[in-house]
């Protein structure tokens, strides 16, 4: 079963939560409005939400008791979820004891519940974890080769995370290329990994125990020899949390350059910044080498798929990566490269062995879709 409309009715965001300004959007098909104004809390700006679902002039609903169902992305489900789950106290409960493992999100998630809970009280809250993608991957590939003990007592594993994300554009691209059944999926943002996906299902990905690890992203290190994390431990004089938060907000492309967007990397490459330009060369060699080891993992390519932020709105780092990948069946035509869509779109030459696609992801559609046939089943 599918959900019977797939019509977005209305969309909104506010970010920068908890800064001296906000900002605030909210569209509907006949409306469109922005706000800049502090938002100091998660439940003030889910308050703020409700407020605009209810307006009567840029609204949509008369009350709340209309919404039926609220579906929330949580990052790790840890060996706990494996599918879409209705969230009582027990869930809330273990996703608040996965938040060590995931502690940039989790603890956000859990809020945006609670507050969930008091604005929309008779709805159904329901929870779509990143990690359930991934509970396809094979024992040889999420087993650590650590002490036995550390799997079978205390859950010690590859989870993997942006599932919901990688779900969504694996079978996006299926559908598109029809014949396609060993495909690696690269969603690129301000948090970034890859999966290799054979016959629709999650075989391998990046990241593993908590969304730390894999490739370099906006603030986080990805990869690193664990010795590195002893030396600042015991030669530098760095505390654990130290260094926790140094890997995981002060890295990666921020650490390198001393900027997390990428907008601002290009930009400044392009003026001549050797830092940033070092930066981009790193990212996309990176991945260039995950690509060759999911090949591998995969017997075969037959697609690549870029999304999120940057997959989907980087020409220039579609470029970086696809450079030089020619043993792979891996050629994207220049001038398809720097076509902008919202469109799922082809952008690998005519004679490209391996297909080159970029698929705009909707999360939100895939969760919206989940709680359905949660619901409806």
């Amino acid at each position: 079963m599918v959900m019977p409309e797939n019509e977005v009715i209305c969309t909104g965001m506010i970010d920068r939560i908890g800064l001296e300004t906000s900002n605030i959007t909210f569209k509907t098909a006949s409306n469109s409005y922005e706000e800049i104004l502090p938002v100091h809390t998660h439940k003030i700006g889910l308050q703020k939400v409700a407020d605009m679902l209810l307006d009567a002039e840029k609204g949509v609903i008369k009350t709340t008791s209309e919404i039926t169902a609220v579906g929330h992305r949580v990052v790790h489900g840890g060996s706990y979820f494996s599918n879409t789950t209705i969230i009582t106290e027990e869930v809330k409960e273990k996703i608040k004891e996965l938040s060590e493992l995931a502690p940039l999100h989790n603890p956000a998630h859990l809020v945006g519940i609670n507050v969930a809970e008091e604005i929309f009280s008779g709805a159904k809250q329901v929870a779509v974890f990143d990690t359930a993608f991934h509970q396809t991957i094979p024992v040889e590939a999420y087993k650590y080769a650590i002490p036995n003990f550390l799997l079978t007592e205390h859950k010690v594993r590859v989870y993997g995370f942006h599932g919901t994300s990688h779900k969504y554009v694996s079978e996006k691209a299926i559908g598109y290329l029809e014949k396609v059944s060993r495909i690696i999926t690269i969603h690129l943002g301000n948090g970034c990994s890859m999966t290799a996906v054979k016959d629709g299902k999650s075989i391998d990905t990046t990241m593993g125990f908590s969304p730390a690890n894999g490739l370099v992203m906006g603030t986080r290190a990805g990869d690193i020899d664990q010795s590195v994390i002893f030396y600042m431990v015991k030669n530098l004089g760095y505390t654990p949390d130290e260094v926790n938060s140094i890997l995981l907000k002060q890295s990666g492309m921020l650490g390198l350059t001393g900027y997390s967007d990428l907008r601002d990397i290009e930009a400044k490459a392009e003026e001549g910044n050797k830092d940033c330009q070092l930066a981009l060369l790193i990212n996309a060699y990176r991945i260039r080498k995950t690509i060759g080891s999911y090949t591998a993992a995969l017997n075969g390519l037959d697609a690549i798929i870029f999304t999120a932020g940057i997959g989907e709105n980087s020409s220039y780092m579609r470029k970086l990566i696809c450079t030089d990948m020619d043993y792979f069946g891996i050629e994207i035509d220049q001038e398809k490269n720097q076509i902008r869509s919202k469109e799922i779109r082809e952008i690998s030459t005519v004679d490209s062995k391996t297909k080159v696609l970029v698929v705009p992801t909707d999360e939100e559609y895939e969760i919206a879709n989940q709680v359905f046939q949660l619901l409806n089943n």
